[in-house]
C-alpha cells in the first residue's frame, strides 16, 4: 500500500483544456470589409474580406499561469441571402489580387435578387495552451463572428440612346 504522505509518493496531473475553458481569451472580432462598400449589383460578384491574424493571451487557467494562442484556420462567408462560402483565408481586397472591380475572386459572392442582406463571417480559430512546458492543442475550432455589415443589392438596366444627356437634357435617363 503507497502511503500519499510519502515523499517518495507522487501524482501526474495531465491538463486537457476544452474550448470552452479558453474561450475567455479569445481574440476580439474582426471587422467583415465588402467590396464595392456596401452597394452590390444583381448577379455582378462582391468581394469579402476578413483581416484576422493570430492572437496570443496569458492569463491563469485552472490556477496556473497559461499563454493561449489563437491562429486562424479558416472563415466562413455568410452573405445573408442563405449561402456561405468556407475558404483557408480571409480574402484579398481586389487590388491587393491586381484584378478590376467585380472580379470574382475566392471570397466573393453574386445576388441573385436586389434587396439588403447582413453579410457576416465568422473566423474559426485552433487554439493551443502553454502551461509552461510547450503548447498542448485544444481540439476543436473557436468560431468568433464579425459584425454584420449591411448589402444593398440593386438592379442595373441600360438604354440606347441617340443623344447624350448634355446634348438632349430632356432625353432618357436625363
Amino acid at each position: 500500500m503507497v502511503d500519499p504522505r510519502d515523499p517518495r509518493c507522487y501524482s501526474i496531473v495531465v491538463l486537457r483544456p476544452t474550448l470552452a475553458d479558453v474561450a475567455s481569451f479569445a481574440p476580439a472580432a474582426s471587422i467583415l470589409a465588402d467590396e464595392p462598400d456596401g452597394v452590390g449589383i444583381v448577379g455582378m460578384p462582391m468581394n469579402f474580406v476578413v483581416a484576422a491574424t493570430s492572437h496570443t493571451a496569458t492569463g491563469t487557467l485552472f490556477d496556473l499561469p497559461v499563454t493561449v494562442r489563437f491562429v486562424p484556420a479558416s472563415f466562413v462567408f455568410v452573405h445573408g441571402d442563405g449561402t456561405s462560402r468556407t475558404s483557408a483565408t480571409g480574402g484579398r481586397s481586389w487590388a491587393a489580387l491586381g484584378q478590376a472591380q467585380f472580379s470574382a475572386t475566392a471570397t466573393s459572392h453574386a445576388y441573385g435578387a436586389r434587396g439588403t442582406y447582413g453579410a457576416s463571417a465568422i473566423v474559426q480559430y485552433s487554439a493551443t495552451v502553454d502551461f509552461g512546458s510547450g503548447d498542448v492543442a485544444v481540439p476543436g475550432l473557436l468560431e468568433v463572428r464579425t459584425p454584420s455589415a449591411a448589402i444593398e443589392i440593386v438592379e442595373v438596366r441600360t438604354a440606347l440612346v441617340d443623344l447624350t444627356c448634355l446634348e438632349n437634357p430632356r432625353g432618357p435617363g436625363c
